[in-house]
């Protein structure tokens, strides 16, 4: 049997026909950049995320990069958030022009650890970005006090949490500002780039709205400088037919996850959401102090697997000059050699997942 690690064609199978229509509903209006299928998806998306706006851009990393600057974040300043990330978090950081200082994470979620915060505020501290890694939503009620406490910006990095949720709030709503990727593997993923920045700020959301497309408060009148970040309106109108479909693609998703915790034996360290948290199950991580000899056995079985991420971003040569060591954070350097990716898609099938939990609770090398 074969597994893949995600199965896009088999998704938009199921709605190859609204897709269709979406697609010559944009070529047909001639519009292509900032129209109406960009705004409806905004007032759409928004409304999911229970905020009241939604800005458009191109990307998930520069969703990040445009929220910090729209804070007024650049040069000189500091942004707590977590190693264990994908690099376009920390990247952002830089881009905007300020330095990324890592913190350690919760072993149980792999999401920032608020014990760690206090710790690593310095007088050039402006924001806390936490992530809510693999779609479970890092502990946003603790995090949010240490912000109000020292008068800090909380900017969410929600891009593998589509619909996630913590106590009650959707993913995205609870800082000043969330972050969204929608890349084609996303719970939500458009058929390219895309991204977007949800907020309950209009003046927040004005800047991104400007910073977006050059600075542009009216035509030709430039407020600031600003950025070529803006969602196309193809992007927009596919994203517009697939988030009616995200909740029962996320409710997949944790069955998936169900069957798969039935199965899995606990020498793996199959993930647990905790009890006020609502899991998107974006990726379905466990652990093995063999992982690299156990990704080789399932490939060998025809099973896909991925590494989210075997390198943190503070050991990354390309952060070299920041001031972490190998060492720093020891949850992160531990998990970041033990975990391993298993498939997760909505269409996976019952018999592929009881094969891929046989294959893995077959795996012979050392228990965790």
């Amino acid at each position: 049997m074969k597994v893949h690690f995600n199965d896009l064609k088999a998704t938009h199978c199921a709605i190859a026909s609204e897709l269709e229509r979406a697609y010559q509903r944009v070529l047909k209006s001639g519009w292509f950049i900032l129209g109406p299928e960009v705004e409806a998806f905004e007032a759409e998306f928004a409304a999911y995320c229970g905020v009241t706006h939604c800005i458009g851009v191109a990307s998930g990393t520069e969703a990040l990069e445009l929220a910090l600057l729209a804070c007024g974040i650049g040069r000189g300043d500091e942004v707590i958030t977590v190693a264990h990330t994908a690099m376009p978090t920390a990247l952002a950081i830089v881009a905007a022009g300020a330095t990324p200082v890592f913190v350690d994470i919760d072993p149980r979620t792999y999401t920032l650890d608020p014990e760690h915060l206090t710790r690593a505020i310095s007088p050039r501290t402006r924001a806390i970005l936490p992530v809510h890694l693999y779609g479970h939503c890092a502990e946003m009620g603790a995090i949010l006090a240490v912000a109000a406490q020292h008068n800090l910006h909380v900017i969410e990095d929600a891009a593998q949490a589509h619909g996630s949720l913590y106590k009650g709030r959707k993913a995205g709503s609870m800082g000043q500002l969330g972050c969204f990727s929608f890349y084609p593997s996303k719970n939500l993923g458009a058929c390219g780039d895309a991204g977007a920045v949800v907020t309950n700020d209009a003046n927040l959301a004005a800047r991104l709205r400007r910073l977006r497309n050059y600075g542009e408060s009216t035509r030709y009148h430039h407020e600031t400088m600003g950025y070529n970040s803006r969602l196309d309106e193809i992007q927009a109108a596919i994203l517009r037919v697939k988030l009616p479909h995200l909740d029962d693609w996320n409710e997949c998703r944790r069955r998936i996850a169900a069957h798969y915790l039935s199965r899995l034996e606990e020498r793996f360290s199959p993930p647990q959401a905790k009890p006020d948290c609502v899991h998107n199950y974006h990726l379905f991580v466990i652990q093995s102090n063999d992982r690299d000899d156990m990704r080789e056995y399932l490939h060998a079985h025809s099973i896909e697997t991925l590494m989210h991420y075997p390198t943190p971003c503070h050991l990354q040569p390309a952060f070299r000059n920041i001031d972490h060591r190998c060492g720093d954070l020891t949850v992160t350097e531990k998990v970041a050699k033990r975990i391993l990716s298993l498939p997760m898609f909505p269409a996976l099938t019952t018999d592929q997942i009881e094969y891929v939990s046989k294959r893995v609770n077959s795996f012979g090398g050392k228990a965790c």
